[in-house]
């Protein structure tokens, strides 16, 4: 499907061999896959900001007003990738309205992308403490563990998580990660149980295609347009295919691919996503593993 500002082309391999921490497989590099534009900051998320902004400079709104304005605008810079800005906020809510379970979700995260583990636990746990149904807390705790290297608590989560919408390929996705951190084979027994319950029309069982085997990485590649209508749209799929297709790499030790993967996911600019965030996360560990080695050789 040809779409406007969409480029399909080959990539010239960016790998950082310098980053290989272990030995890897030999790979050729990336072709053929697609790249788009990627995605401008929301104009109306920067009005909604400097709205915001204005009222909060009122002398008569109440905390609870003005916690729910800081919080608000808080999500607002998350989206658009103000991470600092968004934290300021998020911390402003907490003080003012200590009992709002969204702005520790939110703490989380950030706290997870900043890999203090134990912290964002706590905050997840909260949210629970303030609202046991909260089934997106049970996401984020979930990779939380995940990246605390905590498999079996995360597969607990994740699985917590799938209940609330078993026909979710991106629930089963999650599930499986954890599960393959424990046991491949399992992992992908399972993985093909899951599969059953999903809806074959919808693109994200072509994730669960990929990971289960039953699809090849370039057929994978070669579906990413289809039934895509806007610009947007296909940012955010490249996004989620991207890094995905970065984390089966990464299991299978392709550590310079999941590298150029993680990068390209990164390049759709898709703040608000998970895909997105944890890419950015994963760059970081991945170069770091490669520093420690490095320094260990010399």
């Amino acid at each position: 499907m040809q779409l406007k500002n969409i480029i399909l082309g080959t990539f010239l391999g960016f790998s950082l061999m310098a980053c290989q921490s272990t030995p890897e497989k030999t790979d050729t590099p990336i072709v053929n896959v697609a790249f788009t534009t990627p995605l401008e900051s929301d104009v109306r998320s920067e009005i909604a900001i400097a709205r915001y902004s204005e009222l909060l400079y009122r002398a008569n709104l109440t905390d609870e007003q003005k916690a729910q304005l800081y919080y608000d605008r808080g999500v607002l810079f998350d989206s658009l990738g103000m991470q600092t800005l968004a934290w300021i906020d998020f911390n402003r809510t907490i003080k003012l309205k200590p009992d709002l379970p969204e702005v520790y979700n939110f703490l989380g995260i950030h706290l997870t992308l900043k890999q203090q583990y134990t912290k964002a636990y706590e905050m997840f746990d909260s949210v629970l403490d303030l609202k046991p149904e909260h089934e997106y807390a049970y996401l984020n705790r979930g990779i939380a563990l995940y990246y605390g290297d905590r498999a079996q608590l995360a597969q607990s989560d994740f699985q917590r998580f799938l209940d609330y919408a078993p026909d979710d390929a991106y629930r089963v996705v999650w599930l499986y990660l954890a599960e393959q951190a424990i046991s491949k084979p399992e992992a992908v027994k399972h993985l093909k149980q899951h599969a059953k319950k999903l809806n074959s029309d919808n693109w994200a069982y072509q994730l669960v295609s990929l990971y289960s085997g039953d699809l090849s990485e370039k057929d994978f590649l070669a579906g990413l347009d289809k039934n895509i209508s806007n610009h947007q749209q296909y940012a955010e799929r490249l996004c989620e295919a991207y890094f995905y297709l970065a984390k089966q790499h990464q299991y299978d030790g392709n550590n310079a691919r999941a590298l150029e993967y993680f990068k390209l996911a990164l390049s759709t600019n898709v703040h608000e996503f998970v895909e997105y965030k944890y890419a950015r996360l994963e760059l970081q560990v991945l170069q770091n593993q490669a520093l420690e080695a490095a320094q260990a050789v010399q």
